[in-house]
């Protein structure tokens, strides 16, 4: 059975990937932090489903902790001018999508 939000979360990978290749052009710190932000996301979703207790929603309180600071780090690549906004548009909906859906296995 599918996890939706961690099925989300590898479709704004895919996303991004070309966004993230071309801040790592002008920035290339940027681009890493971000790429690794963006692995922490996947990384926590993943590992959640599979914890029990309070585990569970901490790591989904990280995975959008991580995905929070995705969005930031390519809102300051588009303020840099590193990338244009509409390309990183649909990476960052699929972002908010995940931010929402950590908000309610959260709370």
């Amino acid at each position: 059975m599918a996890f939706e939000c961690l099925e989300v979360a590898h479709e704004a990978v895919r996303a991004l990937r070309e966004v993230i290749d071309e801040i790592a052009r002008r920035d290339p710190a940027q681009a890493d932090q971000v790429r690794r932000a963006l692995h922490s996301v996947v990384h926590n979703l993943a590992e959640g489903r599979y914890r029990a207790g309070r585990d569970r929603p901490h790591a989904y309180r990280v995975a959008a902790g991580s995905a929070a600071e995705v969005v930031a780090g390519v809102r300051i690549a588009v303020d840099w001018a590193h990338v244009d906004a509409a390309r990183a548009a649909p990476g960052l909906a699929l972002l908010d999508r995940v931010l929402a859906m950590c908000w309610r296995l959260t709370h």
